[in-house]
């Protein structure tokens, strides 16, 4: 019998089987801080059972599949009927199906539901990234819909359904729930959506304006997740920009006019849907809010959104992290295990601290959306907090995302260059969220417009800092620093990058200043305000925290 021509060593185990929420002492103890104490077993209990889904191997080939076949388009069926439907693979469902019954799409029917929610999307988020695009739009409809009472009323329960009931076979009203897209861009505007040239109508005759009922006509250049019941747009009314409601089936249950033209090529997020999409005057829509107040009106869903784009970025990050430390733990190089090596510990230090400061900073922010939504003077500290705070975590978590993503890869070398490891589609995801729902240059400018206008925004965030004022040297000077610069008005659009980079990282110092353990934030303190810090990731003050801060990092299956 001819002898094995090799046999196969030192390889690391997949990261499968574990419980993703219990793993991660950020999110763990970021839950516990924020949460009300008679709540936090229920929350506990709640995300460590979805962290387990989420950390099984079964969730995790979904994930897979659903990345290796991508949705199709079916403009006709075989008679010739036009009927504009997006095939998926079925473990895309299930994971819909997964992430709607964890109430991924209903922040509002509990107490500190959005911070509950936020954990979720969290945990939920690192088995797959596309399907995580209509739960956020779908939860975030919700605020935009509250303009027109009689629109929440009938939508509502829908969207914050525990039970996900896809096809377009029925009227949204006759199913038991209901996902949500959104259409603003159009191929002439980009991110200037008042440069959107869709019309809207108004209907004559017992339908008419006042009913809010209008045709459509016009495009949409980027319409995510075309498959919904129903949509956000912006258009054009005789009285300027507004928000309507599109539902893809009409009340008495036929179809719409909602012509997909083509699904979108993208470099990542390959198993969720994007589309181009025409409205040919017929298309039946409802008004939600007054005409002309289009970009107030939907600004409450980019709100919720952008808060998901720093929540998913700090969930890829952490998945990046929590891969490279599992691999390390078990590779040897040179006689030790790699999570030994002096610089190998550099590098994963790093990028967990990068992940944790992103991860509390997320934490704070849904803590936050949920105190805004009560009276009294923490509420109204929040509702400003917010209005400066989710731009500029926008701005800067999304954009570690990419770096961080591709560090991470490199940690498992040539193992992490191939689609098996999952690393690929980790990096290919990673720039999604600095670009949905304003890139950031659209962040930076927000920032400013939020210091001008919102003159009580900056008072709650300086407020924010100084509670941890005095605790390290390193974040008061940076904080003296950032409002040297906010004091120089010359020129400081070109600046904004700079400033809201400075104004992200002490925020984030602050955070970990208050709640992580102490090595944590002497090192974000040293290297990211301080400046012992290089231009990559592994260039931390040495020293035995290191050791301390991957072991923190790293998921025990």
């Amino acid at each position: 019998m001819p002898a094995s021509t090799h046999t196969v060593t030192n390889q690391a185990p997949p990261l499968a089987d574990y419980d993703v929420f219990s793993a991660d002492a950020a999110l763990v103890e970021g839950v516990a801080r924020h949460v009300a104490p008679e709540r936090a077993e229920q929350a506990r209990a709640e995300l460590a059972e979805l962290g387990g889904a989420a950390g099984s191997a079964q969730a995790q080939e979904w994930g897979t599949q659903a990345n290796e076949c991508p949705p199709a388009l079916r403009t006709h069926d075989r008679y010739g009927h036009r009927i504009d439907e997006v095939d998926f693979h079925p473990s895309w469902h299930r994971l819909m199906e997964r992430g709607v019954a964890a109430g991924l799409t209903d922040p509002w029917s509990r107490p500190d539901g959005q911070l509950r929610r936020s954990a979720a999307f969290y945990v939920w988020s690192q088995v797959e990234a596309g399907h995580g695009c209509p739960l956020s739009m779908t939860h975030a409809a919700v605020p935009a819909l509250r303009k027109e009472p009689e629109l929440a009323a009938e939508w509502e329960p829908l969207l914050g359904s525990h039970t996900y009931d896809y096809g377009l076979d029925r009227p949204a009203g006759a199913k038991a729930g209901a996902i949500a897209g959104m259409g603003m861009t159009e191929k002439q505007g980009g991110s200037d959506v008042r440069a959107n040239t869709t019309e809207a109508a108004p209907l004559t005759g017992d339908g008419g304006a006042g009913s809010g009922e209008y045709a459509l006509t016009g495009h949409k250049w980027f319409c995510s997740a075309p498959m919904s019941d129903v949509f956000l747009v912006l258009a054009q009314a005789p009285g300027g920009l507004t928000c309507f409601l599109v539902p893809r089936v009409l009340p008495d249950g036929t179809r719409n006019t909602f012509r997909i033209q083509r699904l979108k090529d993208k470099l990542g997020n390959r198993s969720n849907a994007s589309s181009e999409v025409e409205f040919d005057g017929t298309t039946w829509a409802r008004r939600v809010g007054e005409e002309g107040r289009g970009v107030a009106t939907i600004i409450e869903m980019v709100a919720a959104t952008r808060l998901d784009c720093v929540t998913g970025s700090a969930a890829l990050m952490r998945q990046a992290v929590a891969q490279a430390t599992h691999h390390a733990a078990h590779r040897s190089v040179f006689g030790k295990e790699l999570i030994e090596q002096p610089l190998m510990r550099n590098v994963l230090a790093d990028m967990a601290l990068e992940s944790e400061a992103a991860t509390t900073l997320a934490l704070r922010l849904a803590a936050a959306y949920d105190s805004a939504a009560g009276e009294g003077e923490a509420a109204a500290h929040d509702r400003a907090l917010l209005r400066l705070a989710v731009p500029t975590a926008k701005y800067w978590v999304t954009k570690r995302c990419v770096p961080l993503a591709g560090e991470a890869l490199e940690c498992l070398g040539g193992n992490g260059y191939v689609e098996e490891s999952g690393m690929p589609r980790l990096l290919r995801e990673s720039p999604l969220n600095s670009l949905w729902e304003g890139s950031g240059n659209v962040q930076a400018l927000d920032v400013l417009r939020a210091l001008q206008r919102s003159p009580e925004s900056l008072n709650a965030f300086l407020t924010e800092l100084g509670h941890a004022r005095g605790a390290d040297h390193r974040l008061d000077a940076a904080v003296k620093d950032m409002l040297t610069q906010l004091s120089d008005l010359d020129g400081i659009e070109a600046r904004a990058r700079r400033l809201v980079e400075r104004m992200a990282l002490v925020l984030q110092g602050s955070l970990l200043v208050r709640f992580a353990p102490p090595e944590t934030a002497d090192a974000f303190c040293a290297s990211r305000l301080g400046g012992d810090w290089g231009a990559a990731f592994g260039t931390l003050p040495s020293g035995p925290h290191l050791k301390a801060l991957v072991e923190r990092a790293r998921p025990v299956a």
